[in-house]
């Protein structure tokens, strides 16, 4: 039988495995898988790049702040995958692959304890692709707050495990990637080829502002977050110094594509001291954007389009947040955007995802 989440928070210390997965709305209502997507009677291999998954063995690791890792948000207890549903569940939405990620919960530990999560969960992420390499790929953890371990973390998960990159947070405890001591970590991955998928946490710093009705310190507090941590990026010079670096923002990369050209004037109005003088940008700070990669998360085919239009079709991938139910029929948001040529659909739906990663299509 399968275990409930409060089965698990209860009995974690026994060894309770998997939650079991239900079919989302979507797929009981439709009945049938959708599976194969075709373009113009062309096979399209749909990848999913912001997918989510949890270990119950990894959060038990987490001792008594194991129940702030297992939220009751929608779609929670689908985390834990019983591998069968899940693979239902991506049929019914269309999705051929998956890449599987974990949302960092560990920064606040020491450093063994960082390191037993992070080891055991990319272990435990590389048994699962490997079993069903078809079906689904996988970012590792990094335990970021040790910059010196994370880089290791990194070399071992792609080179021996075959991940395709790790997914971080938006920031380490309020310190911002532009900070010189996880210079290593972008050096590490840019050497590795390997993409950092920015998914953030909120944006602590607001919580008391984030009170109030609509879950504000998710709407608005995570796609704030990742839009500073790519704006630091940009403006601290980060990625002229790593231009070679692969980073995927999730839920389209915020606000950052809505509003990019004021970036191009900010430092034009700027009183004194707001920017550094001993910093030289290599190109306007709006032309970054087309060197990062974004989730197509946006949901309306008008955001969709603009995003594109911002930063390139070459730039996005396919996103569904699953199995968080923000999306349920990512395939569709994509189809439904008419002002995208067959191509350009194509390749957001799983050709930029099989490039950049570097999955065999």
């Amino acid at each position: 039988m399968a275990a409930t989440r409060r089965g698990f928070l209860t009995g974690a210390g026994a060894g309770v495995a998997f939650c079991g997965c239900a079919l989302t709305g979507a797929a009981r209502a439709q009945g049938k898988a959708r599976l194969p997507v075709t373009i113009a009677g062309r096979r399209v291999r749909t990848i999913d790049v912001h997918a989510h998954c949890l270990f119950p063995e990894a959060v038990a690791m987490m001792g008594e702040e194991a129940s702030r890792v297992l939220t009751p948000v929608n779609g929670s207890e689908n985390l834990f995958i019983a591998v069968a549903d899940r693979l239902r569940q991506m049929d019914a939405m269309a999705i051929d692959m998956e890449v599987l990620s974990i949302n960092p919960f560990w920064y606040r530990k020491d450093r063994d304890t960082a390191a037993a999560i992070v080891a055991l969960q990319n272990d435990k992420l590389a048994e699962l692709v490997a079993a069903h390499p078809d079906r689904f790929a996988g970012f590792a953890s990094l335990a970021l707050q040790h910059p010196d371990l994370a880089v290791e973390q990194l070399d071992h998960a792609v080179r021996k495990l075959g991940l395709r990159g790790a997914q971080i947070g938006g920031s380490v405890l309020g310190e911002d990637f532009s900070d010189p001591k996880f210079h290593p970590v972008w050096a590490k991955a840019e050497d590795l080829g390997a993409v950092l998928f920015i998914h953030p946490q909120s944006t602590p710093e607001l919580a008391a502002r984030f009170k109030g009705n609509g879950w504000l310190s998710n709407l608005i507090g995570n796609p704030l977050e990742t839009t500073i941590a790519l704006q630091h990026l940009i403006f601290q010079g980060t990625l002229d110094r790593y231009p070679g670096l692969k980073i995927l923002a999730a839920h389209g990369g915020g606000y950052l594509g809505s509003y990019a050209a004021r970036s191009d004037h900010a430092c034009f109005v700027a009183p004194p001291g707001a920017c550094d003088p001993a910093i030289t940008l290599k190109k306007a700070p709006s032309e970054y954007l087309r060197q990062l990669y974004f989730d197509a998360l946006v949901f309306t085919p008008e955001a969709l389009r603009h995003l594109v239009a911002q930063v390139g079709a070459s730039q996005v991938m396919l996103g569904s947040d699953h199995p968080f139910v923000w999306e349920q029929h990512p395939v569709d948001h994509v189809l439904a955007t008419a002002a995208l040529g067959d191509d350009d659909k194509a390749a957001i739906l799983g050709g930029n995802a099989a490039r950049v990663l570097g999955i065999a299509t």
